[in-house]
């Protein structure tokens, strides 16, 4: 049997006259797009742009929901109840699925953003309230979660279609987490780096910590951050060493 994987990036995360990331060159890489929905990044013509051209591209389409945190790009720490986080979620997946609408395109999938998924990824409570909120709006959309993580448990347990990642530009602590952006260990910038331990991933089923601890997963989907001013190159590398390694690039929907 053919390994498949499917490659994800987070993409529209331009806002207003700030651009962000090539978004175009990436969607002639990758199987699916994380779209941002306005709360950390991205706005109401940057969504329809994006969403226009990853259907011309044949790309799968997902919300990226965040914290509302323009400034910190949400990647910083929010106190919010389960409620809020429940309503965070779906306000942002409604405002996409309505973009979606005006373009013909459907909305297929949903990741949570940045400091949000990170806490999701570890505490059950926050976890259940990601999954209550896209079963909500829509119970059909696959999950796109952590390898190991509470949120995937969680949204296995209200019955969501979950599909776990790894990504491969960062690199993993002692637990199977990601060691936070201030760590000086967060980022793998170097192709070669991250090819080979996305083939680890994908066809050993581990993941190894930045000091050496191999950790069981399930990498089902492969992210490459669309922010980091390498992200092409290496996605790009990364597509190339899956290929040639003869793993499958699949749409994700195949995967679930």
């Amino acid at each position: 049997m053919v390994l498949r994987v499917d490659l994800n990036s987070d993409l529209g995360e331009a806002f207003g006259a700030w651009s962000m990331g090539d978004d175009g060159a990436m969607l002639d890489i990758v199987s699916s797009a994380n779209i941002a929905c306005g709360f950390h990044a991205g706005d109401p013509m940057v969504m329809t742009r994006t969403i226009r051209a990853a259907r011309a591209a044949g790309v799968g389409i997902g919300a990226h929901p965040g914290y509302a945190d323009l400034q910190g790009f949400g990647r910083r720490a929010m106190a919010l109840s389960v409620a809020e986080i429940e309503a965070l979620l779906a306000y942002q997946i409604g405002a996409l699925k309505g973009i979606a609408s005006t373009c013909g395109a459907s909305v297929g999938h949903v990741k949570p953003h940045g400091a949000l998924s990170n806490l999701a990824a570890v505490d059950s409570e926050a976890a259940l309230a990601v999954a209550r909120g896209i079963r909500a709006v829509d119970a059909g959309l696959i999950l796109l979660a952590p390898a190991g993580s509470a949120m995937a448990a969680a949204g296995r347990n209200l019955g969501l279609i979950v599909v776990e990642e790894v990504f491969a530009d960062r690199n993993y602590g002692e637990d199977g987490n990601l060691l936070p952006r201030s760590h000086p260990q967060a980022m793998v910038h170097d192709p070669e780096e991250a090819t080979a331990n996305v083939l680890r991933m994908v066809t050993q089923g581990v993941l190894r910590s930045v000091n050496g601890r191999d950790i069981a997963c399930r990498a089902q989907s492969v992210c490459v951050h669309g922010d980091d001013a390498g992200a092409v190159a290496l996605a790009r590398r990364l597509r190339d060493g899956l290929t040639v390694a003869g793993i499958g690039i699949a749409p994700l929907a195949t995967l679930a």
